[in-house]
């Protein structure tokens, strides 16, 4: 019956009659760096006037998605962050560029900050934000927030953030190095794979219901040799690939008890900060590449840019070693690791790239200068249906 019931919602969508036509539409994703280490640290920066945030509206001003995951964007219950950056920076001009207005967004509660009850990082202790269930100071910390130009149904918003890890078949357990598990069997029965949260989000668009599948996986850094944040990572991963690959999945269950993936005839984009690439970095080789050549994905061009193969050249250190084309990279993370394709949007079987790319300028060109309120950059892709 809940099955039924999604898919009676579903159907009663707005259809493309009910929004402005349009012969494609744009779909980000931006790691934006907007996050405190203090709870209600975001309302205040954006209260006070904040540079940084000016220039990430800057970039989406300029290159104006029409469907928009921000990662990193501190969730607070009121959406009171959201409201300040809608109205004192996408809804100004900043430096140029002409404001922005989306009526509809997605925001939800997540795992980091999130206090466990458990000593997860092994450090004999089951406090701060190494023991929440994803890493962060305060519950809500690099959060995510989901802008779109098109009416979502919140009705029938599908949310994994207390999907247990431990419910995935054949799960990356963390080991010790005697091959004992890492974490205690109560942690474990209780851990959550999500370090932020999974999000399913259907968008009715003028090409039809488009199903956002927004992210943001943990770093597979910052841990010992059991590896307990890449194996995350890459299960994290894993799991999209599972959910839209619908075939003996009913250990899938969402926030509200609902069984099972994604819908055979569904057209979907997976989008976000992934935190894997697939030639270099510390992740899982494979995890990302799976996901990549999953049966149900479009194959296309990587989004690429000349500005991040002059930034790799520029600063060195890492870049000189890494396998990838540096025109793929995503984000700058200093010579000491170099610059990597992180962030990714990817869309299914059943739309058509009409373009794609990284907003990354070359030094001297316009909107050089906003690169560096956050270590990431936007990647957008154009689409039109099938």
């Amino acid at each position: 019956m809940r099955l039924f019931a999604v898919m009676t919602l579903l159907a009663s969508l707005p259809t493309a009659n009910t929004v402005v036509a349009v012969d494609r539409i744009r779909v980000a994703t931006f790691n934006t760096s907007l996050y405190s280490d203090q709870a209600g640290g975001l309302i205040q920066r954006l209260q006070r006037g904040d540079a940084s945030a000016r220039k990430i509206a800057a970039v989406i001003q300029h290159q104006r998605p029409d469907l928009l995951l921000l990662n990193e964007f501190d969730y607070d219950a009121e959406g009171r962050a959201a409201d300040l950056f809608q109205k004192c920076y996408l809804g100004k001009a900043q430096f140029g560029q002409k404001p922005i207005t989306y009526k509809y967004r997605y925001f939800a509660p997540v795992n980091t900050g999130v206090p466990s009850g458990f000593d997860l990082n092994g450090d004999g202790k089951t406090e701060g934000g190494n023991d929440a269930f994803g890493f962060g100071n305060h519950p809500g910390q690099y959060g995510m927030l989901v802008l779109s130009k098109f009416p979502i149904d919140k009705r029938v918003v599908r949310t994994f953030q207390k999907f247990l890890w431990k419910d995935m078949p054949q799960a990356r357990i963390p080991l010790h190095a005697d091959g004992s598990p890492w974490y205690s069997e109560a942690a474990w029965n209780a851990f959550r794979l999500s370090s932020k949260s999974h999000w399913d989000i259907p968008v009715a668009t003028p090409m039809g219901t488009l199903h956002f599948l927004a992210s943001h996986p943990t770093p597979p850094v910052f841990d010992g040799p059991e590896d307990r944040n890449g194996k995350r990572n890459a299960d994290e991963i894993r799991f999209w690939g599972e959910y839209v690959w619908n075939r003996g999945n009913d250990w899938i269950v969402d926030d509200l008890g609902l069984r099972g993936g994604l819908m055979d005839d569904a057209r979907f984009v997976i989008a976000g900060d992934l935190n894997a690439d697939y030639a270099d970095g510390d992740g899982i080789r494979g995890a990302i590449t799976e996901l990549l050549e999953n049966p149900r994905m479009l194959r296309m061009l990587t989004p690429r840019s000349e500005g991040a193969a002059q930034a790799s050249e520029a600063t060195g250190g890492a870049n000189l070693k890494h396998r990838g084309s540096p025109r793929h990279d995503t984000g700058d993370f200093g010579p000491r690791v170099g610059n990597l394709r992180l962030d990714y949007v990817l869309p299914s079987l059943g739309w058509q790239v009409v373009g794609n790319g990284v907003f990354w300028p070359k030094s001297g060109e316009p909107g050089h200068d906003w690169l560096d309120a956050t270590d990431h950059r936007m990647v957008w892709v154009d689409l039109r249906g099938d």
